[in-house]
């Protein structure tokens, strides 16, 4: 079970305002990167997220480039899911990838500020600001055990293989 924020953006949330183009030369210190995630959508985000919290976008999530150090760095900023009615498949895929549930719903009652609980085997969001429940589909077993273990290459480096 997780359980955060919620914090609320809109539709058409690009790599380039969770990782400012300004900041690129960063690429190389993602720490240094993770301070400036989704600055340009939201200058106070950083300082006001905490560990185990969650971005709630609106459409298209994560369009844009192919970067693989947007979801990173979300993550490590202590994001633990993104929850929007679509996403870039690109960053979806990243996402997964790295350990972070990219979760696909209706976001339009969740508003900003509101405490989430997030069951990822039962595919079931509680808002616990409003009370109102809203499911997602199921994530498969497999795609459970890779964000179980972190990531794709914590998952391959503890079983070598999938077992589908």
């Amino acid at each position: 079970m997780l359980t955060g924020k919620a914090f609320k953006f809109g539709d058409d949330i690009s790599t380039d305002l969770i990782i400012p183009g300004k900041y690129s030369y960063l690429r190389s210190n993602l720490p240094e990167l993770a301070k400036h995630v989704m600055e340009d959508a939201d200058t106070t985000f950083v300082s006001r997220v905490k560990e185990g919290d969650f971005i709630v976008g609106g459409n298209n999530f994560g369009l844009g480039s192919s970067r693989e150090h947007a979801p990173l760095v979300i993550k490590m900023a202590g994001v633990k899911a993104i929850l929007a009615k679509s996403v870039a498949r690109i960053f979806f895929r990243n996402a997964i990838n790295l350990g972070l549930p990219v979760l696909i719903c209706n976001t339009d009652e969740i508003k900003d500020g509101d405490t989430l609980e997030i069951d990822l085997q039962e595919g079931v969001i509680t808002d616990k600001t409003n009370g109102k429940k809203l499911t997602f589909g199921k994530i498969p077993e497999v795609m459970l055990n890779i964000l179980d273990e972190g990531g794709l290459l914590p998952y391959i480096e503890k079983h070598g293989d999938f077992k589908l």
